[in-house]
């Protein structure tokens, strides 16, 4: 399902792969961006953070809800 094209040649995987990183410095609490406490934060800050495309993402949210438990 990852593989699925969401914006010019772009699939759910690379907009993950873009994210993950930083995602991973504010959940660990190493950045100036507190960690998220609920799936609103996490949404805008996927919408807000994903290159070209800022439109919500069902598969790319789910991926990173599911990290935050």
């Amino acid at each position: 399902m990852n593989n699925r094209h969401v914006w010019e040649g772009w699939t759910v995987q690379d907009f993950i792969d873009e994210l993950e990183p930083f995602f991973n410095l504010v959940m660990s609490g190493r950045s100036h961006i507190k960690p998220f406490k609920d799936d609103k934060e996490l949404k805008q800050y996927l919408r807000d953070n994903q290159p070209y495309y800022k439109k919500h993402i069902p598969e790319v949210f789910k991926y990173f809800k599911n990290k935050m438990k």
